[in-house]
């Protein structure tokens, strides 16, 4: 069976070399927007989504998880935008990372569909467990008892997609 929707998700790759170009407002509307429609326990649509174009709060973002990976490349490969997903702590909601993991499914989908390219990245919940990560959650307006939960680098690949490694055998059963 074979249809635009599927050929598109077996066609995303993460893309880890960006042109330095700024995505445009539509494009990064649409990403956010498919984000918003993922599936959410309840349809409680707990996850929160912050998308970053400012370079000051990028570079301060690019150090703080640099310092989580004990690195000091870029962990967001020099993309012109970083997008935050943050959820409920268990304790309020039990599904919310689940919930913010099909929220940045969804995104990573969207880019690829409208052309741009998306990496999942990782260590947002270390990075906005510090004073300095609940600072700027204040500063992106979110209430308290959130977390972190992962964030994607968005923006034109530099490169050609290259092609689908081969899936590992036996990846799925049927059970009749």
């Amino acid at each position: 069976m074979q249809n635009e929707v599927l050929k598109s998700l077996c066609q995303r790759r993460s893309v880890r070399s960006y042109k330095p170009d700024q995505i445009t407002d539509e494009e990064l509307k649409a990403v956010l927007d498919a984000g918003t429609y993922a599936p959410t326990g309840k349809n409680y649509q707990d996850p929160w989504i912050v998308a970053v174009q400012n370079p000051d709060i990028i570079a301060q973002l690019v150090r703080m998880n640099a310092a989580v990976m004990g690195t000091d490349t870029n962990p967001y490969y020099d993309a012109p935008t970083i997008v935050l997903v943050f959820a409920s702590r268990p304790d309020k909601w039990p599904n919310g990372v689940c919930d913010a993991a099909l929220v940045l499914g969804n995104m990573m989908n969207a880019a690829h569909a409208v052309g741009l390219g998306s990496c999942w990245i990782n260590r947002e919940r270390e990075m906005f467990d510090t004073d300095e990560g609940r600072e700027l959650m204040r500063q992106f307006g979110l209430p308290d008892g959130l977390m972190g939960v992962g964030s994607i680098s968005l923006g034109y690949p530099a490169k050609p997609l290259p092609p689908a490694r081969p899936r590992k055998e036996h990846y799925y059963r049927i059970v009749k």
